[in-house]
């Protein structure tokens, strides 16, 4: 996935009220941005943060400027918007990078299941059972440089655990799919500490057959891809 327009850089400010962001540009200029991210993101948003902007070239949108990647102390680009995080599966399916979801004839996005929820990825084919695949996008790292996820308590996250192991008890395939947005770790593991209800309930899911994988991709203020598998540890 390329970015087009290229990206802007500026430096953060302060990150408020979830979803928005003073940031100054190279020139001086100071901007509210949009922040595409519910999360606490943890390691990515302490004011000085390098950071780069996506024009949304709207002249009717309210925030026209979007935040895009933060880079940690060590240089490391972090992809901060969870919205891209699903695009980018898919292109990681259909290019056949993602070799455990090959196979499938028809991918469709955001379909209604469970109990008012959409899965984000629905994958088909006349000789396989169905495979529901949610999506969610890593940022944090811990000390030992292990990937974390969740960055803070998450109720909805519980929720979307219990609806695959749903699936899998009525016979389809259910996969949790991990898409770290960072290329500087080696491993995943649920985060206890912030959410043991959570890394519980992942643990649970899984030896009831829900399939957890995690995903890294390498990006520059050009362009962002998945790129490989990393290990996943649940307890």
């Amino acid at each position: 996935m390329k970015f087009d327009p290229p990206l802007i850089p500026a430096t953060l400010l302060r990150r408020y009220k979830r979803f928005l962001a003073d940031v100054q540009l190279d020139n001086g200029d100071e901007l509210t941005v949009h922040t595409p991210n519910t999360g606490s993101m943890l390691g990515c948003a302490e004011p000085g943060t390098r950071i780069w902007l996506r024009d949304s070239a709207s002249p009717t949108r309210k925030y026209r400027y979007s935040w895009e990647l933060a880079s940690t102390l060590a240089g490391t680009l972090v992809g901060v918007n969870t919205h891209l995080a699903n695009a980018l599966v898919q292109e990681g399916i259909e290019s056949g990078v993602i070799e455990p979801l090959q196979g499938y004839r028809t991918l469709r996005r955001e379909v209604k299941y469970g109990t008012n929820s959409r899965i984000d990825l629905l994958l088909a084919d006349p000789g396989r059972v169905e495979c529901y695949v949610e999506v969610k996008n890593v940022t944090a790292v811990d000390r030992d440089g292990y990937a974390i996820f969740p960055d803070a308590p998450t109720e909805r996250g519980r929720k979307h655990l219990q609806e695959l192991a749903a699936m899998v008890r009525e016979g389809y395939r259910a996969v949790l799919l991990l898409h770290v947005a960072r290329d500087d770790v080696d491993q995943f593991r649920a985060a206890a500490e912030i959410d043991p209800a959570y890394a519980q309930q992942l643990a649970a899911v899984c030896d009831q057959g829900v399939e957890v994988h995690a995903w890294v991709s390498q990006m520059t203020p050009e362009s962002i891809r998945i790129a490989r598998s990393i290990p996943v540890h649940l307890s």
